[in-house]
């Protein structure tokens, strides 16, 4: 199978904006129900791909802290939610380019919201990240 990365990244440009919009609170709460529940699977997959693995990890802990700006958890799930379903512009099954369209929105996630991400968030992205490995 080829992937013709250009169209990739056109397709994924198009569409960032409406991948990373918050939705309703209804939405937000099927989000973060999804991204829970699909969260540590998805990430075992993924976090050899993804270089800034631990930003994003703190960024999940983010959405999930009640002090968290709604529309900073807003983004961010919506990230997040991207992250963890198999349908995406780029599937992740595909070796080398699977987490590529993922990481790149999680990026823009993150620095969309990094100010509201705190080292609380990253020592439990460690702590999170480490038990990976036990």
């Amino acid at each position: 199978m080829t992937v013709d990365t250009t169209k990739t990244g056109d397709i994924l440009d198009e569409r960032m904006d409406e991948i990373l919009a918050p939705g309703t609170q209804a939405e937000q709460e099927r989000q973060a129900e999804t991204v829970r529940s699909r969260f540590l699977n998805t990430l075992r997959r993924a976090v050899r791909h993804i270089p800034f693995i631990e930003d994003a990890v703190a960024s999940y802990h983010c959405a999930f802290d009640p002090k968290t700006p709604p529309a900073s958890r807003g983004v961010l799930l919506a990230a997040l939610a991207y992250f963890v379903l198999p349908f995406d512009i780029v599937p992740d099954f595909i070796v080398g380019l699977g987490f590529a369209d993922d990481a790149a929105i999680l990026l823009a996630a993150y620095r969309a919201v990094s100010q509201n991400i705190t080292a609380e968030h990253y020592l439990k992205a460690r702590e999170t990240l480490k038990s990976l490995e036990d």
